[in-house]
């Protein structure tokens, strides 16, 4: 397993509070929720490759005035 960075985040408690509900619910730590949500935006963005070869890409943005 690939070493994991440690860093310190200071968020607003109403996202805190928010994080830890949402990672509660989908059987998560609020470390392993930050994460998979980071890990998404990410992917979504085009800026990390996809770690499953056989997921489809991401859908690009749409342009204003696209259908």
């Amino acid at each position: 397993m690939a070493d994991k960075k440690k860093f310190l985040l200071r968020i607003d408690e109403n996202i805190h509070t928010a994080l830890e509900k949402w990672a509660a619910d989908d059987l998560r730590s609020i470390n392993a929720q930050l994460e998979f949500l980071l890990t998404q935006a990410l992917k979504n963005a085009g800026r990390v490759k996809l770690t499953n070869p056989n997921e489809p890409p991401p859908e690009p943005p749409k342009t204003p005035g696209e259908n």
